[in-house]
């Protein structure tokens, strides 16, 4: 009988120790997602502080040759100054609602850039201007970056997010606070192309 109830104790206390073994793996796995979906955040937002570093020198570049296109000059400052106002920690990734504010202002941003990119195109002299080239290629190569980087983050979101919700890891998730986070979604005017005129 003894050696029964050691045998059943003993079968009771490894189901413990393992059951203990797996979650603290969950748990440290969820750990490891979160950060990686927070780092790719931070290479977002570090794409983004690079065009925002990257437009003073283009606004004055044009100012030299184009006083006359004040308002679209304007624009675009106001634009970064929006856009480099609202600031996302990662511990706000999880509220959809924040996300979206700051994917609007990023866009106003895109688009004030492209309407100064098409006011350009109306001074040939400054399309030659060798600053003016450098700083135009820097910036569509920072759009570029932007993309990407933002591909990557949703990539990250999306492997954390299957991980909190499939079970029986959303258990754990639940218990220690792993909530959902938001996607990076493109802006709903992003489907209609944009008006060129001139």
């Amino acid at each position: 009988m003894a050696r029964a109830l050691l045998a059943v104790l003993a079968v009771v206390l490894l189901l413990a120790i393992a059951t203990v073994g797996w979650a603290i793996s969950v748990n440290n796995q969820l750990v490891r997602l979160d950060q990686d979906v927070n780092e790719k955040w931070a290479q977002v937002q570090n794409v983004y502080q690079r065009r925002a570093d990257l437009i003073p020198n283009l606004v004055e570049t044009v100012k030299g040759f184009a006083s006359q296109e004040r308002t679209v000059l304007n624009e675009v400052t106001s634009a970064r100054a929006r856009a480099s106002s609202i600031q996302l920690p990662p511990q706000a990734l999880s509220d959809p609602s924040a996300l979206r504010r700051f994917q609007e202002a990023q866009t106003q941003l895109g688009g004030a850039l492209s309407r100064l990119l098409v006011t350009v195109e109306r001074y040939p002299e400054l399309k030659s201007n060798q600053n003016f080239l450098e700083l135009q290629s820097q910036l569509e190569g920072t759009e570029n970056r932007i993309a990407v980087e933002r591909r990557r983050f949703n990539e990250a979101v999306r492997e954390y997010n299957t991980r909190v919700r499939l079970f029986p890891g959303s258990v754990i998730a639940g218990l220690r606070g792993f909530r959902e986070k938001a996607f990076f979604e493109a802006a709903p005017e992003a489907q209609t192309p944009p008006k060129v005129k001139f």
